[in-house]
């Protein structure tokens, strides 16, 4: 591809890129929290496994007090608040198909219940025995079936044009 070709085809890529923020601007706004007060400690950070049947860390590991209220990272609605291999879990269904889980967390919200960001959607029980703190939050992150880093969801990529 010549310059002139790649120089067209990426300024055709930005205008489209703008106008569907321009027509979806809540995209652009879009963003994610913490489930915790403050920016807790990562005990154990997202580390998927090389296939998607192989053990691997497919959330990360937030350090906090046992009984520590735990939030809703977004705006969404409960997926799920039960019992998953007799821990306590809460997921949340966000627009833009990601679904954030939260465990071991006992739920003050039921499922099909409409959430806002920063609202209390439980208390974290101690009882993650991978975790070194007194209790640890496990917050993972997917879309559809690709799991997500949900640090990531914080901090999403920046996006830097590079000269020719």
């Amino acid at each position: 591809m010549n310059r002139l070709a790649f120089r067209t085809t990426l300024l055709a890529l930005l205008v489209a890129a703008a106008q569907l923020l321009a027509a979806n601007p809540s995209a652009a706004a879009a963003g994610y929290r913490w489930p915790l007060d403050g920016a807790p400690p990562v005990m154990r950070g997202f580390d998927p496994p090389p296939k998607p049947w192989l053990p691997g860390h497919r959330g990360v590991d937030l350090a906090a007090a046992p009984g520590a209220a735990v939030f809703a990272a977004a705006d969404g609605t409960v997926a799920f608040d039960g019992s998953v291999a007799g821990k306590p879990v809460v997921s949340i269904d966000h627009p833009g198909g990601v679904r954030t889980t939260y465990e071991p967390v006992v739920a003050t919200v039921r499922a099909g219940q409409g959430v806002t960001q920063g609202q209390q959607i439980g208390v974290l029980q101690d009882g993650h025995p991978e975790c070194a703190a007194d209790a640890c939050l496990h917050w993972g992150a997917r879309r559809g079936e690709v799991y997500l880093d949900p640090l990531r969801l914080l901090r999403p990529r920046q996006v830097r044009l590079l000269p020719l």
